[in-house]
């Protein structure tokens, strides 16, 4: 298979670009993406489903008793585990 952009020289890259045509920032852009259906699926970006956030954030610290039990009631609900409000708790002491 040739190249998608110069059809002179072996496609051997991302895209079925060749070496030189792929090295050249203004081509790649010309070819958004992968060719390869593996590639394409990852480039989805919300892979695996949406999430609603959480209601309301808790302040437990994190690995605490509390924090874990927020998070099994959020997986029970089928909501995001992390809300963009949690606390992050104490800083571990570490002297």
């Amino acid at each position: 298979m040739n190249c998608r952009h110069c059809n002179q020289r072996k496609a051997n890259r991302a895209r079925n670009l060749c070496w030189t045509c792929s090295l050249n920032p203004d081509v790649r852009r010309l070819y958004p993406g992968s060719t390869h259906k593996m590639a394409r699926r990852a480039e989805k970006k919300d892979f695996f489903g949406g999430y609603k956030p959480p209601e309301k954030p808790t302040q437990a610290p994190s690995g605490s008793p509390e924090k874990l039990a927020v998070l099994a009631d959020r997986a029970a609900a089928g909501v995001s585990l992390w809300h963009p409000d949690d606390g992050v708790g104490s800083e571990p002491d570490l002297s």
